[in-house]
């Protein structure tokens, strides 16, 4: 029904803003990552999905097309609603999120409200191949791991670093935001480490 919604924003609660556009007062229930951004008073732009069930009618609203990506994505797999993708989203950044997915972080995703280890499980399970083909993973993947990253090589020296940086104390989706610009297919295990520990003392 709407794609976007541009206004100005009057009213901010929890979990919720009230978007003024050209008079009219929309109420959008958001992700904490996108309340975080918005003032009341100042203008805003919020793509939308409606959510239609049968006893109720409810409009969402997000801060860009990645994050509305996202959710479309998750209230797709079985037993996720509205309300559970957002709660995920309000964890997690598009680009986190989809690093959790391909690195099958479910720890890190069952901490989010109203999702378990079984539902977290089953994320995992539905979205990793969808999100692994999308060109839009290529931008948070490790370097020499695109869309078909499988190459045996550079996909085990992957996998052999992400356990090296857990066991160091980092998720499973911390350690690869950290080999994200790290290019792991032209590099021994021992140089990938080194390279990742130096890369987290610059910051």
């Amino acid at each position: 029904m709407f794609y976007y919604l541009n206004g100005t924003v009057a009213l901010i609660g929890q979990g919720f803003v009230a978007l003024d556009v050209g008079g009219v007062g929309y109420k959008l229930t958001v992700s904490d990552n996108t309340l975080s951004s918005l003032s009341v008073g100042r203008e805003a732009k919020l793509y939308t999905h409606l959510a239609v069930r049968e006893d109720d009618v409810e409009l969402f609203g997000f801060g860009d097309e990645a994050e509305l990506n996202t959710f479309k994505l998750l209230i797709n797999v079985s037993g996720i609603g509205p309300k559970n993708a957002v709660s995920i989203l309000s964890n997690f950044t598009p680009d986190e999120f989809a690093v959790a997915v391909i690195s099958e972080d479910t720890k890190s995703i069952s901490r989010s409200n109203g999702i378990g280890p079984k539902t977290a499980a089953r994320i995992v399970l539905e979205l990793k191949d969808k999100i692994s083909r999308s060109p839009a993973s290529r931008s948070v993947l490790p370097s020499g791991l695109g869309a078909q990253g499988k190459a045996s090589g550079a996909q085990s020296k992957l996998s052999e670093a992400t356990d090296a940086l857990v066991v160091l104390g980092y998720s499973r989706s911390e350690a690869l935001q950290i080999l994200k610009d790290i290019d792991v297919s032209s590099m021994s295990i021992e140089d990938i480490i080194r390279a990742s520990l130096k890369k987290v003392s610059r910051k």
